[in-house]
């Protein structure tokens, strides 16, 4: 079981690590490298679950969904800065 969740939680961390790489590189103009490491580790974000003993995609989605959306929350509020308002938790 801790297994999974490290797994739940390093793929959430690859995903939206990945995407915030690619968001700096076309949004806020920094290098190309940027870019170019936020898809290498959004392509190890699609490998980690793989790596999952649940036998079923639909499963592992589903249980990482949770997961995601709880450190999207958490991302936001320590990189960005934005802290989680009352809509953000509701819709959590």
């Amino acid at each position: 079981m801790i297994k999974a969740i490290v797994l739940f939680v390093l793929a959430g961390l690859a995903e939206i690590g990945g995407g915030y790489l690619i968001w700096l590189w076309l949004r806020e103009a920094r290098p190309l490298w940027y870019g170019i490491i936020g898809g290498l580790i959004l392509t190890v974000y699609g490998i980690i679950p793989t790596l999952q003993k649940f036998p079923n995609f639909g499963r592992v989605y589903s249980a990482y969904g949770g997961v995601f959306i709880i450190l999207a929350l958490l991302w936001g509020w320590g990189i960005d800065k934005k802290v989680p308002d009352t809509y953000d938790w509701i819709g959590a």
